[in-house]
């Protein structure tokens, strides 16, 4: 079988076969489009949010605005990422800029700690030196940004929610919303009270909550550019369900699985033949056992040919060569 039509026919398998087990989120011109709105209403709201924390002398605002600060910053680099994910592999990149996407995520979820980080030292500077706030224009512009932010999240939400861009940038824009409401719950306890420590105290709260999801989005994106294995993929089982389920296989070795991107995973594995096993299809029908079972587009394998049974060397490759490799 030739090396063109054996990655034709791969082709062809992996369009008709249908991942159960994942989901594939593809660089879409809606997620984009989600992602460029939701960083020009971020963007403007963040500077009017600024604006009305100094004036207010409200903690809960300015933190709400230092996390609106790094939301742009945040999606404005998956717009970016979007953009070069739709550039093709080149001979430098063989896998094309689709990693830059994870790249994004894993800064999405540094900045969140870092900013977590700033909001605990403020809130406790407030603690030592209580500051006056003006409960007024806190409340007004809490208002708005809650406002803004649902916007921004429902336009977010239109894209694909599985990708780990718009899933970054979804948990910075909750962030937010979370922040306005508190930022709204403490005007109005200034208001009727006067009691300022509400403000970095719901602040303090609030940082806890991002904390969580920031860490989380951390370890997935930070998972993946370590390449390891994707946590929906066991590898004892793959190689079971290859022997069980694909006719010729005898047992299978070297198995490496990881995430290209989000949602895109590839694999090497090294196979050994069967008695009386097709060999020039065998390579195929295993590649479209990894589609169909764990949506795995994109593999590589390797037929130990030292370990095949006689009856299967008329398959094998020209003398002087030890493996068969189909790509």
């Amino acid at each position: 079988m030739t090396s063109e039509s054996t990655n034709r026919n791969d082709h062809e398998a992996m369009n008709d076969s249908h991942g159960h087990h994942h989901h594939s989120p593809e660089v879409t011109g809606k997620n984009e489009r989600a992602v460029l709105i939701g960083f020009l209403l971020t963007f403007g709201f963040m500077i009017a949010e600024v604006i009305g924390g100094l004036l207010a002398g409200s903690l809960a605002l300015i933190a709400d605005a230092g996390h609106m600060l790094t939301d742009a910053a945040a999606l404005a680099l998956a717009w970016a990422a979007f953009r070069f994910g739709r550039r093709t592999s080149d001979a430098k990149r063989t896998f094309g800029y689709m990693r830059f996407e994870v790249l994004a995520g894993f800064v999405n979820a540094v900045t969140l700690i870092g900013l977590v980080a700033w909001i605990a030292y403020e809130a406790v500077q407030r603690f030592i030196d209580p500051h006056p706030v003006l409960a007024g224009p806190m409340f007004a512009v809490a208002v708005l940004g809650l406002v803004v932010n649902g916007a921004v999240f429902f336009m977010l939400n239109t894209g694909d929610t599985e990708h780990v861009n718009i899933k970054g940038a979804l948990l910075h824009v909750l962030g937010d919303l979370l922040g306005s409401v508190a930022a709204i719950v403490a005007a109005i306890v200034i208001y009727f009270t006067n009691w300022t420590p509400i403000d970095p105290i719901l602040s303090v709260l609030l940082s806890a909550l991002i904390l969580r999801s920031a860490w989380a989005l951390l370890k997935n994106s930070l998972h993946i550019l370590m390449e390891g294995t994707p946590p929906d993929i066991e590898i004892d089982a793959l190689k079971r369900h290859l022997i069980e389920t694909v006719p010729d296989v005898a047992d299978v070795r070297h198995v490496h699985v990881w995430s290209i991107t989000s949602g895109k995973s590839a694999a090497t594995l090294e196979i050994t033949l069967g008695e009386n096993a097709d060999a020039p299809t065998i390579s195929d029908r295993v590649k479209a056992a990894l589609a169909k079972t764990y949506g795995i587009r994109h593999a590589t394998v390797e037929i130990d040919w030292g370990n095949t049974p006689a009856t299967c060397e008329i398959s094998a490759p020209p003398t002087g060569h030890d493996h068969g490799h189909v790509h």
